[in-house]
Parts: structure tokens; C-alpha cells; sequence
């Protein structure tokens, strides 16, 4: 375990260790949750937008069926044509 010392700046602000920061690939704007554990202990957790980590588990999932970018873009304008058709054209 590390102990390092950190200071309140101007507006709230923190900065992180840069050998923490390294070490977790953790970047400007990364965002945080923060848990107050009472009696003056808090516990700062970098929390992984809903975006990045539902993008991530797409990437993952096409990788493992072998699906191409260019696969997935044929599939959706092929959905999106047959929705339309569905929906919108006139017999």
C-alpha cells in the first residue's frame, strides 16, 4: 500500500499522484466516485462511463464473432432499409 499526500486546491480541485495516475491510465476529465465512509474517511473510485464501458463490451463481443466494422455498417443500413420499408413506404 502507498500513502501519498494530497491538497485541496482553489474551487475543490485535487491532483492525483502522477505515478497513481500512470498506473491506472487515469486522465483529465476521467470521473470519479466519490463515498464517504464517515468519520473523515472517503473512498475515491474512478468510475467508467456507461459509453465507454457498453462501447468496450460491443468491441469485445464483435471481436469474438468475428464481426467486421464494415459487417456491423452492411447489417444496420440493411435494418434501417427494411424498418423503413416496414413503416414508411407505400405498397
Amino acid at each position: 500500500m502507498t500513502v501519498n499526500t494530497i491538497q485541496i486546491r482553489k474551487k475543490g480541485s485535487l491532483t492525483l499522484p502522477y505515478e497513481l495516475r500512470e498506473k491506472y491510465g487515469l486522465n483529465e476529465g476521467d470521473v470519479f466516485t466519490l463515498i464517504d465512509l464517515g468519520e473523515g474517511s472517503f473512498l475515491l473510485t474512478p468510475r467508467l462511463s456507461q459509453v465507454n464501458r457498453l462501447g468496450d463490451r460491443v468491441a469485445e463481443v464483435l471481436n469474438e464473432e468475428k464481426v467486421s466494422l464494415d459487417d456491423l455498417l452492411s447489417t444496420l443500413d440493411e435494418e434501417r432499409q427494411r424498418y423503413y420499408r416496414e413503416h414508411y413506404a407505400k405498397d
